[in-house]
């Protein structure tokens, strides 16, 4: 087994086709209508702030799961872009809203993330989303690999170098239980990752179909 990392090191160097100013049509699953993750958040930051860590916090605004990368603005027809949301729409409708379980935190070298659990459902959320990019796009046309995929919600980035130990004692201290939500829809989302923080304009939400 590999030893556990030991230094933060800086999230937010630019990515292969990143610049600033730059905008990616992307999948998430958000969490502005979850009040028990925003203040489970909230516990996480407060106690990170205190650290004194190189770290950019994440806000409530910017809480989200990471599902399913299309394509930079710049290099997809809007035709495209309507017809990838309106394929996923159809698939992810047949998908029951699962019940998640957030937390605890977790100290990576370039995060502080809350794993989700579980995760066979995420799963068969983003296969919907691959699958629905597929219907409009082609086959060959889904980017990212499928394999390697972690869902995770993050509440920090690295912005620098710094020993993970501390930060790990800190956050086990807070013995902060986790929270669990029922997620009803993913967004396909227009993203920009400006200024050490994620933020987004949702181009179409796609409700997951109600749980009995």
């Amino acid at each position: 087994m590999a030893p556990a990392p030991e230094q933060l090191t800086d999230h937010w160097w630019w990515r292969p086709g990143w610049r600033p100013g730059r905008r990616m049509y992307t999948c998430h699953l958000t969490f502005g209508e979850h009040p028990a993750v925003h203040a489970l958040a909230e516990t996480y930051r407060r106690a990170l702030a205190a650290s004194g860590a190189p770290l950019a916090l994440v806000p409530d605004t910017g809480l989200h799961l990471t599902m399913q990368g299309l394509a930079f603005t710049d290099e997809i027809a809007d035709e495209s872009v309507d017809a990838v949301a309106r394929a996923a729409s159809a698939r992810l409708a047949r998908i029951p809203a699962p019940l998640l379980t957030l937390g605890p935190a977790v100290v990576t070298p370039e995060a502080v993330l809350l794993d989700v659990a579980p995760a066979g459902p995420v799963h068969a959320i983003r296969t919907a989303i691959r699958d629905g990019i597929a219907d409009a796009l082609g086959p060959g046309q889904v980017p990212e690999p499928e394999e390697g995929f972690r869902p995770h919600v993050s509440v920090a980035y690295a912005t620098g170098t710094a020993p993970i130990p501390p930060l790990v004692r800190r956050l086990d201290a807070l013995a902060v239980e986790p929270v669990t939500v029922t997620v009803t829809h993913a967004d396909l989302i227009r993203l920009g990752r400006d200024e050490q923080l994620y933020e987004w304009t949702t181009h179409t939400r796609c409700p997951l179909a109600p749980t009995a």
